[in-house]
């Protein structure tokens, strides 16, 4: 990742969330991680490209990376509030939004419960149903245990935390989180009335298929459907190092914001 612009931390709803500022532009680009991940693990090989082309914000979310838990569950509507009070802390009026996974679903959820700060978001591999998961998924979270998380995922919390015992407690809640997932209703996707880029690859955990209907369901929103496998559009840790795909991703994340 290119040199660090600002480093803080946040006093949001019980959290010090942690946050980065890269680049320079009017209206920033808001980038949220996917699950059980970090800044680095989801945004460290793309992050340089976008910020080439705009004032980048990157945020840690409760439990993850170097933000801290608290007595709470965790949810996309309450990711989505502690965003929408970090960029008031900061003084951000309006911004533009970029969710990788579980960062996605938070990323609609930001546009359907904060819609004034919104300017355009793009959703990567985001969901707002089960069925638009998988066949199988949502089975693989019945027995989880630490074992089964990605070793990359581990490896970048435990580089970062400031207590590293609480991996477990991300680990836990990432899983409580997925297991009580329930759909949201088709309304709360027609609501949103900013500017929508929905992007997923070819063999991606959710599906195309799914995709699409999101895509349908926002007025005026674009789909990008590009081939590979869940994380590969930005480079995700532990993908395919050398691919292209995160050098079109960025392009076309340019040309949707730029319109």
């Amino acid at each position: 990742m290119e040199k660090i612009k600002t480093v803080g931390y946040a006093p949001v709803n019980g959290l010090k969330m942690y946050y980065e500022i890269h680049g320079d532009c009017d209206i920033p680009l808001v980038l949220i991680h996917g699950g059980g991940s970090t800044i680095e693990t989801s945004f460290g090989n793309i992050m340089p490209l976008f910020s080439a082309f705009s004032k980048v914000i990157a945020v840690e979310l409760q439990a993850h990376g170097r933000t801290n838990d608290r007595d709470a569950p965790e949810s996309f509507e309450q990711d989505a509030d502690d965003v929408a009070a970090l960029l008031k802390y900061l003084k951000v009026d309006k911004a533009n939004f970029l969710g990788f996974s579980n960062g996605g679903s938070t990323t609609m959820q930001i546009a359907i419960r904060h819609p004034q700060i919104v300017n355009k978001i793009v959703v990567i591999a985001g969901a707002y149903k089960r069925d638009g998961f998988i066949p199988g998924f949502f089975e693989g979270f019945k027995n989880a245990t630490l074992a089964n998380m990605p070793e990359p995922l581990k490896e970048a919390y435990l580089r970062v935390a400031p207590d590293k015992s609480c991996l477990q407690v991300m680990f836990d809640k990432d899983v409580a989180r997925m297991v009580s997932f329930k759909d949201w209703h088709d309304d709360a996707l027609r609501s949103i009335k900013a500017p929508a880029l929905f992007m997923v690859a070819d063999r991606d955990v959710i599906t195309a298929e799914h995709t699409i209907q999101m895509s349908h369901l926002v007025q005026g929103a674009q789909m990008v459907v590009l081939p590979g496998t869940h994380g590969v559009l930005i480079g995700e840790a532990g993908t395919k190092k050398g691919s292209k795909l995160p050098g079109i991703t960025a392009a076309l994340v340019e040309e949707f914001l730029n319109e």
